[in-house]
């Protein structure tokens, strides 16, 4: 930009201009600023300097350009305007000034440049109030704060089409098909927008990425005087009104892109769309139990906005628990409360095959949107337009307010909600424990130091009940209770008299009344107020669940239990989960965003104004924080993901998660970490891609030929958890999983032990351990045991590097193209002395405790633990972990005769096997004595098991003609 030679003979054509500008400004102030009939129904934002701020939530309110009472400007705020250049320009014809006038306008903490010609000034003379907002530059989202700096607006001419997703354009690329719009164009620091002037609707949003690159000319556009803005998702083609017009437009534009959005313009760390982001608040989650309640907490505290995607959401769970306020904390009463509140809530569910899932995502979406209006809920991918059939969204996100993201592996979904007791009954019998003849007074006394159970809620919980209605000191009615199962006789004693009586009735309902009970389970610890022995149902209806044993039916019925709780006991739900702040939490709710913009133009039946464009909040306000998870510790935190064009509609896949992964497991100096649902790995390049198996087998062989002690430790489910009974094969799904996840670990020369084995022969045990958990439980006067579930997605390194996220270890995760997921790569600032191998070392605050976390729930004892310090030294690896993983596994043996089973290497021993007698049927007593002696929950995962059968399907099942991606 420049100054013209003669600028200084127009000295008084600036002066005279300057005071026509001051005019126009002042008239703006008094007539325009003080705007009456204010529609915007969010509450009034007050800036500590006086002036009156639009909220953000005016983004969803947006009137047409013509209609009255619209707040375009701050109330009682003035605009000062600066003549800052006068350029001189030639033009063929012939004009009374050729001049072109440079102008910085300023309003509250806005400033921002126009340029206009000479006659502009004579037409502005002539307009009125919307001819002041084309010729300033400004509309109703030039001046929210949350949106960040003002940059270049006006009206455009747009092209239809131009989308990078086959089917969205009209009707292929032939030049009759296009129509021109013209649209008012608003240029934010992370995104493009423009609206339609009629309505003031915004009819689409560009995010900025590493594509975004603007063209202008005929020859680039096919389009006289054309602008071109290009990024992963669109081709964007404008027409301006002549090729000045469009220069100032690209310079516009790209100017202030560069100075405010350059971080959006790169490739980050991994391939991802996300900056590494320092100084970011993060708290770790092992367990749904607290994850859930710091989710509910921060969705009571959203103010504007909750973003939701799930692989499964289920409306009628218990965010907290046990249930001491009635209705108050269930997901669907959270999100209605809200939503009467003007929060507006957005929610992405995986529109599953309906034939191959039965997680009725319909019954979800129909529930949610009937709360209240401003729910909005899609489902996605349309499986026959998109012929997407073998791929999932996979995510599990809440995001609220765009300052608070919960990233990780558990859905807000039944079956989902344990703590670290992972129980494995939940009957609420009430019964004097004195009176109780079974194995667990005579050996197992600790679950007797009550002599009366206290009934939390009743036992049936029927919609149509209203149980949870009733005045707080009513005691239950429990002739009407609709119980499911054997009837109990109810102990008359209500736990709101109780609460009352300590003067805890308006304590938050978790903290004031821990969940630990014991619900006829051998492992029970203290409460707040006794024992919660007795009707306390921590899982109701559907929450009850074994997947195994039985798939979820009938979940329009969400109260009614569905598999029996007398007689089999659930499996316990093992998970991980994250939230992060400030910018970290922008670039979640970024991913989320440009997700639900994509499937809004994907879906006709979303392309209506009652589910709106959402628009991506700026960095430069990220850190204003107005909630803040409680215990959040600062770290460096990277969000990555695994995205396609199917999945969000981008040109390019991203698969950041995956080399995150060997990224870390490459430059890991002691030891790794990993919990995982699946462990499907080892590239042989035909069926497998992913080389995460490949990574952690060439780390030990480098410490081996460096002769330095390293350590992998590995725990994954004992069993994938698709129904089918293990007692006789499992099922074909089941058998697959089972096949692709011991080819990873040790079956074959690709496999880690196989890879390993070739090397360093026996030496392995030394490098690498492979687990499940198990618990075990007293059910109606009979031992039961059950696996624990490992849902986690989770990865430590070297006590300073996590990984948690939704991606499983598979190609369906980590490779991009296939399953939409989300993660973050956490790295720590903050330091605490600690020991590694035994040397003094500096550990990371997040990832040392997360890890301390983990292994006290799954070798027991406590956090602070001694043996547990030193994750690599031999003592505890040796006599520690294996020790405990083997002795464990030995008394489970021993015990229940327990499948998977190193005993089992066939289906004709299996046959053999189950048939023997058990330790629990035949010797309770003795059977009680010997679980005594298991510490924790954790098994030696057993590599033999059916290990002489083939286990991929065999010809003629439904599920060998399944593609073989959808198994890895």
């Amino acid at each position: 930009m420049f100054l013209s030679a003669d600028s200084h003979a127009a000295t008084s054509t600036l002066k005279r201009l300057a005071a026509d500008m001051s005019n126009i400004i002042e008239s703006l102030d008094t007539r325009e600023l003080h705007v009456e009939g204010e529609e915007v129904d969010s509450e009034v934002l007050t800036d500590p300097k006086g002036t009156v701020c639009i909220p953000f939530s005016a983004i969803y309110h947006t009137h047409g350009f013509k209609e009255p009472g619209t707040q375009t400007y701050l109330m009682g705020c003035p605009v000062r305007v600066r003549v800052l250049e006068v350029e001189r320009f030639t033009s063929t014809k012939k004009v009374p000034s050729p001049n072109v006038y440079t102008i910085e306008l300023t309003h509250g903490e806005f400033v921002w440049h126009v340029k206009r010609k000479f006659k502009h000034f004579q037409e502005f003379h002539r307009e009125n109030y919307h001819g002041t907002m084309e010729f300033v530059g400004v509309s109703q989202l030039s001046f929210i704060h949350d949106l960040g700096p003002k940059g270049i607006e006006g009206f455009i001419m747009k092209r239809s089409g131009g989308h990078r997703i086959p089917g969205l354009n009209c009707c292929g690329q032939g030049r009759m098909c296009y129509r021109w719009s013209k649209r008012w164009l608003v240029v934010k620091d992370s995104f493009l927008l423009y609206m339609k002037p009629d309505s003031g609707a915004i009819s689409f949003v560009l995010l900025v990425d590493k594509e975004f690159n603007i063209k202008i000319g005929q020859k680039e556009t096919e389009t006289k005087y054309g602008l071109q803005i290009d990024n992963l998702s669109r081709s964007l083609i404008l027409k301006c009104n002549s090729y000045r017009h469009a220069q100032w437009w690209r310079q516009g534009i790209d100017e202030f892109i560069r100075k405010h959005g350059k971080d959006f313009l790169t490739e980050h760390r991994f391939g991802s769309y996300a900056a590494v982001q320092e100084n970011t608040l993060a708290k770790w989650y092992v367990n749904a139990k607290w994850y859930f309640e710091d989710v509910a907490n921060a969705m009571e505290a959203a103010k504007e906005e909750i973003f939701i995607t799930d692989w499964w959401l289920s409306p009628e769970i218990f965010m907290k628990r046990p249930v001491v306020e009635g209705n108050r904390w269930r997901l669907d009463c959270i999100l209605k409360r809200k939503a009467q509140q003007g929060v507006r809530i957005f929610v992405m569910l995986y529109k599953e095959v309906e034939l191959a899932l039965g997680i009725n995502s319909e019954y979800s979406k129909r529930t949610l949107m009937h709360l209240h209006p401003n729910i909005k809920v899609m489902r996605h991918p349309d499986h026959v337009s998109s012929s997407v059939y073998l791929w999932a969204h996979h995510e599990k996100l809440v995001i609220v307010d765009q300052s608070v993201a919960f990233v990780g592996g558990i859905d807000l979904a039944y079956g989902r909600w344990d703590d670290d007791e992972h129980r494995l009954t939940d009957v609420g019998s009430v019964k004097r424990a004195a009176a109780v003849k079974s194995v667990s007074t005579a050996n197992l006394a600790a679950a007797a130091e009550s002599t009366e159970r206290v009934p939390l809620q009743p036992q049936g919980l029927a919609p149509e009940s209203h149980l949870f209605e009733r005045n707080a000191d009513d005691a239950p009615d429990t002739s009407k209770m609709k119980g499911v199962g054997k009837p109990k006789k109810f102990s008359r004693f209500s736990i709101y008299k109780h609460l009352h009586k300590h003067s805890m009735h308006h304590a938050d309902s978790v903290s004031s009344i821990d969940s630990e009970s014991n619900k006829g389970s051998i492992r029970s610890l203290k409460t707040g107020v006794g024992e919660l022995l007795g009707e306390t149902r921590f899982w109701h209806g559907k929450d009850y669940c074994n997947f195994v044993f039985k798939d979820w039916v009938q979940l329009d019925k969400p109260f009614a239990d569905f598999i029996d709780r007398y007689t089999t006991p659930r499996m316990p739900w093992h998970d991980i989960s994250s939230v992060v702040h400030g910018r970290a939490a922008r670039d979640v709710a970024r991913h989320f965003i440009q997700r639900w913009n994509f499937t809004k133009i994907m879906k006709p039946k979303y392309r209506s104004l009652s589910y709106p464009f959402l628009l991506p909040k700026s960095q430069q306000t990220a850190n204003e924080l107005k909630y803040q998870v409680p215990e959040a510790v600062p770290a460096t935190v990277q969000v990555i993901r695994s995205a396609a064009d199917w999945s969000a509609g981008i040109k390019y896949h991203e698969e950041s998660i995956h080399k995150a992964y060997i990224s870390v497991i490459e430059n890991s100096k002691h030891y790794i970490y990993i919990e995982n649902q699946f462990f499907i790995s080892c590239a042989d390049d035909k069926v497998v891609w992913n080389k995460i198996g490949d990574a952690i087998a060439q780390r030990i062989l480098k410490a081996h030929r460096e002769n330095k002690r390293f350590r992998v430790y590995v725990v994954i489910p004992l069993l994938p958890g698709f129904e089918g009974d293990i007692s006789t094969g499992g099922g074909n799904a089941l058998q697959a999983i089972m096949h692709f996840n011991y080819r990873t670990m040790c079956r074959g020369e690709n496999s880690i032990l196989g890879q390993l084995k070739a090397e360093v022969g026996d030496k392995w045990i030394n490098y690498i351990s492979f687990c499940g958990l198990r618990t075990y439980a007293e059910l109606e006067g009979k031992l039961v045991t059950e696996l624990i579930y490992v849902h986690s997605k989770l990865l430590i390194a070297d006590d300073n590097t996590v990984i948690i996220g939704s991606a499983n270890i598979n190609d369906r995760s980590m490779l991009g193209k296939r399953d939409s997921e989300m993660a973050i790569i956490v790295q720590d600032s903050d330091t605490v002395p600690s020991v590694m191998d035994g040397q003094e070392y500096s550990a990371g605050r997040f990832a040392q405790s997360l890890r301390l976390r983990c292994f006290r729930v799954v070798l027991g004892g406590s956090d602070l633990n001694p043996e547990h310090q030193d994750p690599v030294c031999d003592k505890f690896f040796k006599e520690v972990w294996i020790a405990t993983a083997a002795r464990n596994a030995t008394i489970f043996d021993k015990v229940f005769r327990c499948l998977p089973s190193d005993q089992v290497n066939n289906l004709t021993q299996l046959r053999d096997f189950i048939n023997k007698p058990k330790l629990a049927n035949d010797d309770p007593v003795k059977a009680a004595e010997e679980l005594k002696k298991i510490r924790g929950f954790l098994v030696q995962f057993p590599f033999r098991f059916l290990e002489e059968e083939y286990l991929l399907p065999s010809v003629g099942t439904k599920e060998s003609m399944v593609p073989m991606e959808v198994w890895t």
